[in-house]
């Protein structure tokens, strides 16, 4: 396994620090194998598989979405108050977090979008964007009378209309 290494925000969680050794050994299928400890079963114990809980799995997610979550805020703190409603400007690390969050579920099999990193996009929305309006006004859709008056005042002239049509071509006269 990897020596311990230090990051800037104190010590690897036990859980990554887990889920990095077991990818660089190719211990991360479940049920198989890892050549280095396959051993005659007639002379040695019986050969190491790992099988991941879904308590691990939770754990070990909790702690990379936590280091998503850091990465996220260090490279906010790149962007000054006046430019954090610009979408050009907060898009990469909005759309970093949103991609760690979702490529490391996708990866451990957790399942997204989950309450995990919902709690951190809105978390994200709270602390860097609310104060962010529209500098355009949205526009709704009419009141519910207003808009049944859109729709069947067409419908009630074409009746009107097609009755005008026929009473106008009975009188018998050519049209030049």
């Amino acid at each position: 396994m990897a020596p311990r290494s230090q990051t800037g925000s104190g010590r690897l969680s036990r859980g990554l620090l887990l889920l990095w050794g077991l990818l660089g050994t190719g211990l991360c299928h479940t049920g198989t194998e890892a050549e280095g400890f396959r051993q005659d079963n007639r002379t040695n114990p019986p050969t190491a598989t790992f099988n991941w809980t879904a308590q691990l799995v939770e754990e070990t997610y909790t702690n990379i979405t936590q280091k998503c979550w850091e990465l996220f805020v260090d490279l906010m703190r790149n962007v000054t108050a006046s430019e954090l409603c610009e979408w050009k400007v907060i898009s990469r690390p909005y759309s970093l977090l949103q991609a760690c969050l979702e490529d490391w579920a996708d990866h451990l099999r957790y399942g997204y979008p989950n309450a995990l990193a919902e709690q951190y996009i809105f978390q994200s929305h709270h602390r860097y964007f609310h104060n962010c309006t529209l500098e355009h006004p949205l526009y709704f859709d009419p009141p519910e009378d207003v808009l049944l008056a859109m729709i069947i005042a067409p419908i009630c002239l074409i009746p009107f209309l097609v009755t005008l049509v026929i009473w106008r071509s009975k009188d018998g006269k050519a049209q030049p």
